[in-house]
């Protein structure tokens, strides 16, 4: 019926109208599409859809990097706040009182009847299990004396 070059054909959305037909789009020879949706961000429900999906990844990547940042703050909060006779338990699981301090090492007595004593780098306390303050450590000692007293006494 008609003829028409290979780059006329690649230039239009779909397959050519015969000359006269009116197509979907109301454009005379314009292919059979109703239109197009206008890009990735614009045109009706796929530009909304995309920035409110958008918007969400940011949301909580933002909300991750926060977290970790809570969490790194609290633990950098404990291991600063760390005391003697201070009862805490390593990455490990090594669970010990501090009976030293030095600004990157701890040294921890696991054992009461062997006296054993374990050197841990201070970033390997994980947690403290009980924690003695000056208030508690007076109050041991007197508690401790007044235990040897009755014991020396029986």
């Amino acid at each position: 019926m008609f003829e028409m070059d290979f780059q006329t054909y690649l230039a239009q959305n779909g397959p050519p109208a015969p000359p006269g037909e009116r197509t979907l789009t109301g454009e005379p020879g314009g292919g059979d599409r109703e239109g197009s949706s206008g890009g990735l961000f614009g045109g009706g429900d796929g530009g909304f859809f995309f920035m409110i999906l958008l918007a969400m990844i940011v949301f909580m990547i933002m909300m991750t990097v926060m977290g970790n940042r809570r969490e790194k703050k609290k633990r950098n909060e404990m291991l600063s706040t760390l005391r003697k006779h201070d009862k805490v338990q390593t990455i490990g699981g090594v669970i010990g009182s501090i009976i030293e301090i030095k600004p990157e090492q701890v040294v921890l007595k696991v054992d009461e009847s062997s006296n054993t004593r374990i050197t841990f780098a201070r970033s390997a306390i994980q947690q403290v299990i009980k924690s003695s303050s000056a208030k508690d450590s007076g109050q041991r000692s007197e508690e401790d004396d007044g235990a040897e007293t009755e014991e020396r006494a029986a």
